[in-house]
């Protein structure tokens, strides 16, 4: 079995009994011997802060570990809580120095380090001041903005177009780095592409290629090993022996290819990393640890620029949940490795990401997800000195398509992401699977929301409460008044195309009030036709301007439909309208269709408007949850507030469907 090492510079020196001093200390684990059951393990203190006379050190074991024999500390047990106090030899820590203890100890399922240690009371936090700026963090700094080229040569088929998209060209390549990222997130998956163990000569002289491509257009490049993590890989907990003989081949073989490649390629050790049939958090930090350690020591010691080269390492599933940020951080402190960054994703608050349980606007609670993500990483990784990569961001809704987050809530998402990821100093690369830009046409296929994340990596834009605002055709025109977002900003201005419009005639504000005058409102709504019937656009001091549809409507009209299960579609006459959700329920009362445990459906995969054809579906996925022979009743919401009710009945494969 591979030695372990876990260095934790986790927590702050001493004051508290036996005696006081001022904040600061280290404390280095390591683990040189490890078999079935049984470790030693070796602890240094030392001590960042003033002199010390008598210690106490005190960790929780995360895996039920226990300490069977000591020497120069004696140590306690009481349930998961372990004490070590000082021998009478070490019982004083000079300023700068250490105390050395060690132990054996027992273990059953797993053998993760303790993730923190409190000395004297105080909980050690490595250094008594924030650290200085290393090369990593430079480097993964300089990586900002970043770009994915995404189900690309990470396509599980036969090769780089087996999911769609064509082959990766030096002009694609050009035209990414015109658009002003800087480096860019090559994903490979490398299964199918073993024989054995060894990788199919071509495509790996292919991988070299697109590689070659991009350091010579000035990227920094990011490789790693990526759908393996759920075809294989996350088999490991019952084939440890079969999985790490295959991940090691791979990254010795990419570690001797790339050997000598410059600084600007980094290596990252595996895609969103997961494990099916572990025995638990304990065992999956484990296993992960054990990838990443054997990862970042096959690298090191292919020497060349290896020795050196920046290297990126997961949490496990890349998730930011604080769990998952400690069992990382242990292992990067463990390692010692100056040139190691740690890697997250963030794809939004679920609700909002893919549209599921009324989560149809970027409100406070899905605003807070967001932050509270990115201030455990910063926390726990930047603000010790780890840099940190965003490796992928986006919304879940958009492995649909785009349509199925409105555009403005959207635009807020990107625009609040980019600026509070740079104010924690992570940097980010944007998942594009080929829907954002154009693989040939190098075109943005919303130039609207690049524009958006663009602006963001440099400054703030101001935003609204609303891109659009309805007025009903069958109502008199009234002045509307929608919120200002201004996020820093100051608004300046409200024009319709290149023309100003006059502030105090066509519209007021009041704080952060907005308001359209009725003459604006009737002038700008011409003849009244369903749908927008003008843009404006509202600027501010900075960043890109927020665009505001004027929508007129009427609440639209469904009629009386046949269909089957598998084709189900409502004729709708939307009338300027469009559809933000959907409920179902049943007679009861209690919820109808997938995701049962909330009323509001997901859209596009429950539900999904087709304005062209003026038709509402249900899918065959929403009535695989229905039961048979049910009424179940829907309320449609739409953009403009308006509801309209609707009832369905499932006999077997049969639906009928009334107003």
């Amino acid at each position: 079995m591979l030695a372990t090492a876990f260095a934790v510079a986790m927590a702050g020196l001493v004051s508290g009994a036996p005696a006081a001093a001022a904040p600061g200390c280290k404390v280095d684990y390591a683990v040189p011997s490890q078999w079935q059951g049984g470790f030693t393990a070796n602890v240094t203190v030392t001590n960042l802060g003033d002199r010390v006379d008598g210690w106490r050190l005190t960790w929780s074991w995360p895996s039920g570990q226990r300490v069977t024999h000591a020497w120069n500390a004696t140590v306690t047990s009481s349930g998961a809580d372990a004490t070590a106090v000082n021998a009478g030899y070490n019982a004083v820590i000079e300023p700068n120095a250490s105390a050395s203890f060690g132990f054996n100890g027992s273990w059953s399922d797993a053998n993760t380090a303790p993730q923190s240690f409190s000395l004297n009371g105080v909980a050690c936090t490595g250094n008594p001041g924030t650290p200085p700026p290393s090369d990593a963090m430079a480097q993964v700094a300089a990586m900002q903005p970043g770009w994915n080229l995404g189900n690309t040569l990470d396509s599980t088929g036969s090769d780089e177009t087996s999911w769609g998209n064509p082959r990766v060209t030096e002009a694609l390549l050009d035209n990414v780095k015109a658009q002003g990222f800087k480096s860019i997130r090559i994903p490979v998956t490398w299964g199918q592409h073993q024989q054995g163990t060894t990788i199919e000569a071509a495509y790996l002289a292919r991988v070299k290629e697109v590689v070659g491509w991009a350091l010579a257009d000035g990227f920094q490049v990011m490789i790693n090993i990526h759908h393996d993590s759920w075809q294989w890989i996350s088999a490991m907990p019952s084939d440890r022996t079969g999985v790490l003989t295959r991940y090691n081949a791979i990254w010795t073989q990419l570690a001797t290819a790339f050997r000598d490649s410059p600084k600007q390629l980094v290596f990252e050790s595996v895609n969103e990393p997961q494990f099916t049939g572990s025995s638990g958090d304990a065992h999956n930090a484990q296993l992960l640890h054990e990838l990443n350690a054997s990862f970042r020591d096959i690298v090191r010691r292919s020497g060349g620029t290896n020795a050196t080269r920046l290297l990126v390492l997961p949490t496990l599933h890349t998730s930011s949940d604080q769990a998952r940020l400690d069992e990382l951080a242990t292992s990067i402190s463990g390692f010692g490795d100056p040139n190691v960054a740690a890697t997250v994703h963030y794809y939004g608050y679920w609700p909002f990401s893919v549209n599921v349980a009324g989560g149809t606007r970027y409100d406070a609670t899905a605003q807070k997800d967001l932050t509270d993500s990115f201030d455990r990483v910063h926390t726990t990784f930047v603000a010790r000195g780890v840099p940190v990569i965003l490796g992928e961001y986006g919304l879940l809704g958009f492995d649909r398509h785009t349509g199925t987050i409105e555009q403005g809530e959207k635009l807020k998402f990107f625009e609040h992401l980019g600026f509070y990821a740079r104010t924690k100093k992570i940097t980010t690369m944007l998942w594009d699977n080929g829907q954002h830009l154009g693989r040939t046409s190098f075109q943005w296929s919303d130039p609207e929301l690049a524009a958006q994340f663009k602006s963001s990596w440099t400054t703030r834009s101001g935003t609204a409460s609303t891109d659009q605002v309805f007025s009903a055709r069958s109502s008199a025109v009234t002045a509307k008044t929608i919120t200002l977002n201004p996020n820093g900003t100051t608004f300046s201005g409200l024009r319709q195309g290149t023309t100003e419009l006059t502030r105090g005639t066509d519209y007021t504000v009041s704080g952060d009030q907005l308001t359209l005058t009725t003459s604006a409102m009737t002038r700008l709504s011409g003849a009244r036709n369903y749908g927008t019937n003008a843009v404006l656009s509202a600027h501010f001091s900075a960043g890109v301007p927020w665009r505001i549809n004027l929508v007129t409507y009427d609440t639209p009209i469904l009629a009386n439909a046949t269909g089957t299960t598998a084709a189900f579609s409502i004729p709708t006459t939307f009338r300027g309208d469009l559809l933000a959700t959907m409920e179902a329920r049943y007679a009861d009362g209690s919820n109808a269709g997938p995701h049962n445990w909330t009323s509001f459906k997901e859209f596009d995969r429950a539900f999904a408007p087709n304005y062209a054809t003026g038709a509402t579906t249900l899918t065959p996925e929403f009535f695989a949850e229905v039961n048979d022979n049910a009424r179940v009743t829907l309320t449609f919401h739409y953009w403009s507030g308006a509801t309209v009710t609707y009832s369905v009945i499932r006999s077997g494969s049969a639906v009928t469907g009334t107003p």
